[in-house]
């Protein structure tokens, strides 16, 4: 689909929307003000553009993926870290901040992310020919997230998805 308007070399709306969902979860809970968010955002969306600039394939969008995902599993992704270092948020507190699981894959054309080792894995970002981005993506997200909060039952929210 995506060739007719031909390969985008760019990462600029994929990596807007994993630093927009990065910073997103910082301003939820409230300790970190506006104009830190700032210049956190711009710092991880650097961070992330120097880190990509050789491992981005849009011909082969998972090429690389590995190397593109950002994690955070009881250990701190360290892009994620040395940007709260600029706005002197400690490890301690970002693990305050943000889930212990958190994966964010980081793809040419579809940015998606899981909370948890075994959530269900949410779409923020897609670029398609045939629809525009819509944030349908974000409200499903938000309901299973609730779910998921309210029934800890695995098997429930197995059913949701499938």
């Amino acid at each position: 689909h995506s060739h007719r308007r031909g390969p985008r070399a760019d990462m600029v709306p994929e990596i807007a929307a994993a630093v927009g969902f990065v910073s997103s979860l910082l301003r939820t809970r409230g300790c970190v003000s506006e104009q830190q968010l700032q210049v956190f955002s711009g710092a991880l969306r650097e961070a992330l553009t120097e880190h990509y600039k050789h491992h981005w394939f849009p011909e082969k969008p998972f090429k690389g993926s590995g190397y593109r995902c950002i994690r955070i599993n009881h250990k701190m992704d360290p892009i994620i870290s040395k940007a709260a270092s600029q706005i002197g948020l400690s490890l301690p507190q970002l693990y305050q901040l943000l889930p212990s699981e958190l994966t964010l894959w980081v793809d040419p054309y579809e940015v998606s992310y899981r909370i948890g080792e075994d959530g269900s894995i949410c779409v923020l970002y897609e670029a398609s020919a045939t629809k525009p981005p819509s944030s349908y993506g974000m409200l499903t997200c938000k309901n299973q997230m609730m779910l998921g909060r309210t029934s800890p039952s695995k098997n429930y929210i197995m059913t949701v998805s499938s």
